[in-house]
């Protein structure tokens, strides 16, 4: 059992001294904020596990969580109401282009994906509302694409991504469509990877 933990970490080491080349594999976190279009925060946590297609270009599967507070627009009412604190789920494609040169440990990139949006339900905070005309606000699915930048530092990385989900629509018990909810959001990201060598030889 011993031999095998040391073979898996002299190969991960090895993995680790050299550069990031075609092939090779990579997980990443990023941790941030999440500011919703019409504004307001809320925070983002995101896993990706990538594939280095060639020296610089990877393909990945990012799996995030978003908590936003989010504007509600009732169609009935001339105002907007501040939803609740909500999780929005999601698995988007990416694809990712490094600058990286020579010997540099600093690579920067951009990127872009494309992926499945999980909105969750949004409660109302306003007490004026008939709750029994307004039922259960329930949203909805929806695919949207996402742009991204940043920098790598090493093994860290400092980015931000707009995420272009578009609006859900609320119904009320009946199926009636009473208004929607913004879901477009920029997130500022901090993270790191692991795998995958570093940039550099």
């Amino acid at each position: 059992m011993r031999k095998i933990f040391g073979l898996v970490f002299f190969l991960l080491a090895m993995q680790n001294v050299f550069g990031q080349r075609a092939g090779g594999f990579r997980f990443q976190m990023d941790l941030g904020t999440a500011i919703p279009k019409n504004g307001g925060i809320g925070a983002l946590v995101n896993l990706e596990p990538q594939i280095l297609i060639t020296d610089n270009m990877a393909f990945g599967l990012r799996m995030g969580v978003a908590g936003l507070a989010k504007d509600v627009t009732y169609f009935n009412i001339p105002e907007d109401y501040d939803g609740e604190i909500s999780a929005n789920a999601s698995v988007t494609g990416t694809f990712n282009y490094y600058f990286n040169k020579g010997n540099s440990r600093v690579a920067p990139y951009i990127g872009a994906g494309f992926g499945y949006f999980g909105l969750s339900s949004i409660d109302l905070e306003d007490t004026d509302i008939n709750e029994d005309e307004v039922g259960d606000l329930e949203a909805d699915f929806a695919w949207a694409p996402m742009v991204r930048a940043g920098i790598e530092l090493g093994k860290f990385r400092i980015g931000g991504e707009y995420n272009f989900v578009p609006p859900s629509n609320l119904q009320n018990v009946s199926g009636q469509v009473i208004g929607e909810a913004i879901n477009q959001y920029f997130g500022f990201t901090l993270g790191f990877f692991v795998g995958g060598g570093k940039w550099g030889k």
